[in-house]
């Protein structure tokens, strides 16, 4: 053979040689559809029909157990379709086989469209194999895309689940369940299958064959084992394409790796790390959202308002988390629904038991225990729910320093809660709330205190039509607390204050169309508010009965919302509420005269008004506004406007919330607080939706904000308006968050600066506090940093940080001290109001976690947490003090917390 020819076959066989390669491959990437079908039914109980005769060609499935999905894919891409039904699968040219019958099968009569009920029926879509068909069939739509309507549910409590995300691929449309469950998406008509996902929830699929627009009702499935991500829920969807900023929404139970004091899961804890939100400092109750006091923050609990949301000097919260099924905060763009508070509104909802069947969780910890059963009573209609948590943390007080005199100290508190629900029917449903809780304290045996908190209320939730829903609430809100004190037996004493609150609310969703809907309602409460009373504690004490007037008031509200989505780009949503404040009588008050301050001095008269009556009228609208622009799925830019009226105010000579905090309506001399607030946002997620980014920065005014003045009373007060002082404010602030909802690393990253400020202006004031110029507040921090994350090293074991940065709080320095010649003694002289700072806050907590094994044979469900807080065992200063020794001021710090605190929490489910 001459070298040419050698030369010859050589480039014959290079150029030869790919094209066998890539035949070896296919013949590799292809199997026969009969193979295919063979293997689908030894690998499956399903049976195969098909009109097939002539076998040919198809990708071979990329795993060794083909199903039907294996074959849906194969044949996407030929004229054949794949039909699933109980075990059996149909494989048709150009159609899919009909799985319900039609009406003239059923032997129904066929209406015409003119004489049809308006009313779509529901269709119940429980598997993920079987196509479902909405609409009618014989009368499909002339559009090329209809609306389907949906609502998801939990598959064994019946319970409405929110932020649920519901995807469909091509073309790509995605929308999330709202707080009711339901959801609307347009899709095309004919063939589609939509993907459903969430966070505790099994990610699964459902198959429509759309004629028409129609209803569908989706039961979803919970996991079997316990969450592997810490994240907090706004929905990654919702993130970007919703008209509401400066919200966050979050569950309890997917928060639990979160390491706080005691090992306790508290939703105040959880909101602590959320850009915005400030405290004074550690194991303080209350919170401060973008530059407003704690009593300016509407807590809700099932529609009734709690006033002191907290156990054991701010440790814990004081509802149990096992019974709450969410919590949603909104910090602007406030919805018309709520008001009656200037800063924000969280609402915390209680879920529902199982309607199948009986389960429960306990859990034991170093200070609390707690138990939750779920029973149900009637099989897919009515549930029970209890929950009960207690304490044994009377050991505490005894490992504190015996200089602190509060070593013999005891505290204790304990809550219960309950939610009865019952479905009527598809249309009707009811749920009943209740709650109580209990807390005790004792620096020694001749101090005592107690204070509890007890709700009550109804809902009612109808749907009158495919466009009306409607919320019908109802309830009774009660706080109050009681200071004993025995030191000596002559002056035994009992201080107390009480209040209680009747409410009522009509709540309206009428979805205009697809595009449009509207919020409508009202609502009303009555306070009658004990507002302190000074008694002798027995009879032997010489105390004389103190008793000051009651307050009584009704605040009522009427409200309407639009929402609107302009295109698929602009969404708007505007609404204006309307409140009015009505003082009742009986009641006494004085008037002063004009152009001074109300004093004692200055009084003009005193008037008397009878039982009933009004005695004086506060009322005006509050203006809601929020747009959104899409530019892209991922990416987004909203701005928001909003005015807010707060008719009550919290009494206290403290930044946090205290036991022995009172409440005081508006009444002749005392005005209500009201403000404004100017948001914008931009917020994107990335591609895969990884990482969520969003920054956020807003302006906010206040006026008629309660301020004291110098040397004020406020216990037992007749005459609080000659102690305390109106003031205007201002904040502003800029908030970046950077979060990572998924991956063996997940969790949050923000950082916040603000600024927050007070003035007295008014004119009457003689001496000013800081000569009438601005002062920061004693919540303002400028810097904040905060980072919260998981890492799952498996499925079982993930370790949990918290990290907490920021500016020290501000405070007030005694500069000297100089002698009196009125008081005949020496006075302390102190610099500008809150003009130095404490050190800055730090502190980093550490939690390794152990849940369940994933056996879903196990009766029972165990998972373990332990861990230290305020690991680097820093001494955050809490307060600064001052006292006199030897003739000079000795200031000293006070810390809480200032060793690392270990804990270990054990939890089971069954």
């Amino acid at each position: 053979m001459t070298v040419y020819k050698i030369r010859y076959i050589a480039v014959i066989l290079f150029i030869v040689s790919p094209f066998v390669v890539l035949a070896q491959q296919q013949n590799t990437d292809s199997i026969s559809i009969f193979e295919l079908m063979d293997a689908v039914e030894k690998n499956t109980s399903c049976r195969i029909y098909t009109t097939i005769a002539t076998p040919f060609k198809v990708k071979r499935s990329e795993t060794s157990k083909p199903t039907a999905e294996s074959l849906r894919q194969a044949l996407a891409a030929t004229r054949y379709k794949v039909t699933v039904y109980a075990d059996q699968i149909f494989i048709l040219p150009e159609t899919f086989l009909s799985t319900t019958l039609t009406p003239v099968l059923k032997g129904e009569q066929i209406q015409d469209s003119e004489q049809a009920s308006s009313f779509i029926p529901i269709v119940k879509s429980s598997s993920e194999n079987k196509v479902y068909e909405i609409g009618n069939r014989y009368k499909p739509s002339s559009e090329a895309t209809v609306i389907l309507n949906g609502k998801i549910t939990d598959f064994k409590t019946g319970q409405e689940l929110e932020g649920i995300n519901i995807v469909h691929r091509e073309p790509w449309v995605a929308t999330a369940t709202d707080r009711q469950g339901n959801f609307s998406i347009q899709l095309p008509v004919g063939y589609n299958t939509i993907e459903i996902n969430g966070l505790n929830i099994k990610e699964t699929r459902r198959q429509f064959m759309l004629y028409g627009e129609g209803n569908t009702h989706i039961e979803l499935e919970e996991e079997d084992h316990l969450l592997d991500e810490v994240i907090i829920v706004s929905g990654r969807v919702q993130n970007v394409r919703s008209t509401q900023l400066g919200m966050e929404k979050f569950q309890p139970s997917l928060l639990k790796n979160i390491p706080t004091a005691m090992g306790e899961v508290d939703v105040l804890k959880m909101l602590q790390t959320l850009p915005g939100i400030k405290t004074v400092g550690e194991a303080s109750s209350g919170y401060n959202v973008r530059g407003s006091a704690a009593d300016q923050n509407l807590l809700l609990l099932n529609n009734g308002t709690i006033y002191n949301p907290n156990h054991l000097f701010g440790f814990f919260t004081a509802f149990n988390s096992d019974m709450i099924k969410d919590a949603e905060l909104y910090k602007s763009s406030i919805p018309s629904q709520y008001g009656g508070r200037i800063a924000s509104v969280l609402n915390i909802t209680s879920k529902e038991a199982s309607k199948e069947k009986f389960t429960g969780s306990a859990g034991i910890g170093l200070v609390t225990s707690k138990l939750n059963l779920e029973i149900p009573i009637i099989k897919e209609k009515t549930s029970l729910l209890l929950s009960g948590r207690t304490t044994y943390s009377d050991w505490m007080m005894k490992v504190l320093p015996e200089k602190s005199g509060y070593r013999d100290g005891k505290a204790g508190f304990y809550d219960l809660g309950g939610v009865f629900s019952h479905t009527l029917n598809e249309r009707n449903k009811l749920n009943v709330y209740g709650y109580y809780s209990h807390d005790r304290f004792a620096f020694n045996d001749n101090q005592k205190y107690a204070y509890n908190n007890m709700n009550f209320s109804a809902n009612w939730r109808s749907i009158f039509s495919e466009k009306l829903t409607g919320n019908f609430s109802f309830g009774y809100d009660h706080y109050d607390y009681r200071n004993d004190e025995t030191v000596e037996e002559t002056a035994a004493a009992r201080l107390s204050f009480a209040i209680n609150q009747w409410f009522g609310k009509a709540d309206f969703s009428y979805k205009i169309d697809d595009n449009h809907t509207l919020n409508f309602g009202l609502m009303s409460q009555f306070y009658n508010i004990n507002s302190g009373t000074y008694e002798p504690l027995h009879e032997n004490s010489l105390v004389r009965l103190n008793q000051l007037q009651k307050d009584k008031a009704l605040e009522s509200a009427i409200y309407i919302g639009d929402q609107w989505e302009v295109t698929s780009k602009l969404s708007v949503n505007a609404g204006i509420r309307y409140s009015m404040f009505n003082l009742m009588g009986p009641r006494a008050y004085r008037t002063y005269q004009d152009g001074m301050l109300p004093s004692s001095t200055t009084v003009v008269d005193s008037i008397s008004v009878g039982n009933g009556k009004v005695v004086k009228t506060y009322q005006g609208p509050e203006f809601r506004l929020s747009a959104r622009y899409a530019f892209n799925d991922d990416f987004s830019v909203k701005a928001g406007f909003n005015t807010m009226r707060q008719y009550i105010h919290k009494v206290s000579n403290t930044a946090i919330m205290s036991p022995t905090d009172t409440w005081k309506l508006s009444d002749t001399n005392i005005k209500p607080q009201n403000g404004w607030q100017l948001a914008a946002g931009a917020y994107y997620n990335t591609p895969g939706q990884m990482l969520e980014l969003s920054v956020e920065g807003y302006y906010k005014k206040l006026n008629d904000y309660l301020d004291y003045r110098s040397s004020a009373k406020l216990v037992m007060n007749h005459h609080l308006e000659t102690d305390v002082i109106n003031t205007e404010g201002y904040a502003y602030g800029v908030e970046f968050q950077v979060k990572k909802p998924s991956g063996k690393l997940n969790g949050w990253a923000s950082y916040t600066y603000s600024r927050t400020f007070l003035r007295q202006n008014d004119p009457r004031i003689a001496r000013p506090v800081n000569n009438g110029e601005w002062y920061p507040t004693e919540y303002d921090k400028p810097h904040d940093f905060k980072l919260v994350g998981n890492y799952k090293f498996t499925r079982r074991y993930s370790l949990s940080f918290n990290m907490d940065y920021s500016t020290g709080r501000p405070t007030t320095i005694p500069a000297g001290q100089y002698y009196d010649q009125g008081l005949k003694k020496m006075q302390v002289y102190y610099t500008d109001r809150n003009s130095y700072r404490v050190p800055d806050y730090f502190r980093l907590d550490l939690a390794f976690n152990v849940e369940p094994s994933h056996h879903l044979t196990l009766l029972t469900h165990s998972s373990i947490s332990f861990g230290i807080y305020n690991l680097t065992g820093r001494k955050n200063v809490y307060s600064i003090y001052y006292v006199s020794e030897k003739g000079k001021i000795q200031g000293y710090k006070m810390s809480i917390f200032g060793a690392p605190i270990p804990f270990v929490t054990y939890n089971i489910k069954f």
